[in-house]
């Protein structure tokens, strides 16, 4: 019997879930979420912030997608991206002067979106088109489509380097030789811009 009414609640949990609303959003909001990947603990300690991966949205074909730098440089439902994150929580934010995100400001979004589509993910974080890692690709994105540049760039040694999580971390990635003054820009930095908005979360 507390087998079937377990079955029973799992049921409902299920259906409440699919049932919940995505979240409203437009073309050239930026989503943050706290990633499950392997290095997701790194970088929340690196940056002191829960957030560790991010993507802009877009719509295609009337379904909102999240253009992300993961593996690679690429679209993903937005309902599926959310249900990746930790816990499936997300913030959403936008310009606070969203009249650059008109018709042609979202298409030049798209435009320069689409010349990263397919880059591999950049595990050394370096500030190269080559490989591309997500806050790179969402700054970037902003930076040449519309000259709005969010968050602030900082350089590797600007992080908590010392926390023991984020030390083997980069140990296994770059060895002995640190790239401490290689550019970066990070989750934490561009959702602390103040040209955003929260316009949504869960």
């Amino acid at each position: 019997m507390n087998c079937l009414r377990n079955l029973a609640m799992l049921c409902i949990m299920t259906a409440a879930c699919a049932a919940a609303p995505a979240p409203a959003v437009r073309d050239g909001d930026i989503i943050f979420q706290t990633s499950q990947s392997s290095q997701s603990v790194a970088i929340q300690r690196a940056t002191a912030s829960p957030y560790s991966h991010m993507g802009i949205i877009f719509f295609r074909r009337g379904r909102p997608y999240v253009l992300e730098a993961s593996a690679t440089v690429r679209y993903s439902p937005l309902d599926a991206w959310i249900a990746r994150g930790k816990g499936g929580h997300y913030v959403v934010k936008r310009l606070k002067d969203a009249s650059v995100l008109n018709r042609e400001g979202t298409s030049k979004l798209r435009t320069t979106g689409a010349q990263f589509l397919g880059r591999p993910y950049d595990l050394t974080f370096e500030w190269s088109d080559d490989r591309v890692y997500c806050s790179e690709l969402v700054w970037k994105i902003y930076d040449r489509a519309l000259h709005v540049d969010i968050g602030e760039l900082q350089h590797l040694r600007d992080f908590n380097l010392a926390d023991p999580v984020v030390k083997n971390k980069m140990r296994r990635r770059y060895g002995d030789h640190v790239p401490l003054d290689e550019t970066v820009v990070s989750p934490a930095a561009m959702f602390r811009s103040p040209l955003l908005k929260t316009v949504a979360e869960n």
